[in-house]
C-alpha cells in the first residue's frame, strides 16, 4: 500500500491536466510558465495563450535566458499518445525548475474547448462531449 501512495502523491506532484493549468492562466498565477515543447510547425498550428515556444532539444541552452529562476514550469506537447511533454519536464529537472507536466496535453486542450492562439488570433473548436460533457462536472 505504501508504494501505492507514494507513486499516486509523486503523480499529483509532477502532473497537472489542462483544466487547472487553464485556472493557473485565467488567474494569473504569478510565476507560472507554460512551455509548448513541440515543433515549430505545431506551434504554428496553435498553441496555449500565453504559452512559451521551447522545443526539448533547446531547453538546456536556452531555458536561462527564457524561463526566470524560481518559475513554475508546466510542459505540453501533443497528447496522451506522446511523451514529448515528459521528455521537456525531464530537462528543466535536470536544470533545477520546479516543473509537472499538463497530461493530456494540447490535444486535450483543444478538445475542452480552450481558446488557442493561432496566426488569426484566439480560436475555439467546439467541446468534445467525451472528454466535458455539457452540464456535467466530473466532480474531482
Amino acid at each position: 500500500m505504501t508504494s501505492a501512495i507514494e507513486h499516486f502523491s509523486n503523480r499529483l506532484r509532477f502532473e497537472t491536466d489542462v483544466s487547472d493549468v487553464q485556472q493557473a492562466l485565467a488567474a494569473g498565477t504569478p510565476g507560472h510558465l507554460v512551455i509548448d515543447s513541440r515543433s515549430i510547425e505545431a506551434w504554428d498550428q496553435g498553441h496555449l495563450p500565453g504559452a512559451v515556444h521551447l522545443p526539448t532539444r533547446e531547453i538546456a541552452g536556452r531555458a536561462a535566458a527564457l524561463v526566470p529562476a524560481g518559475s513554475a514550469v508546466v510542459t505540453y506537447c501533443w497528447g496522451p499518445g506522446c511523451n514529448g511533454a515528459t521528455r521537456a519536464a525531464l530537462e528543466f529537472a535536470r536544470l533545477g525548475y520546479q516543473v509537472k507536466e499538463m497530461i493530456g496535453g494540447y490535444e486535450y486542450w483543444v478538445r475542452e474547448g480552450f481558446p488557442v492562439q493561432c496566426a488569426t488570433g484566439l480560436v475555439s473548436r467546439p467541446v468534445d462531449d467525451l472528454t466535458a460533457p455539457a452540464g456535467a462536472h466530473c466532480g474531482c
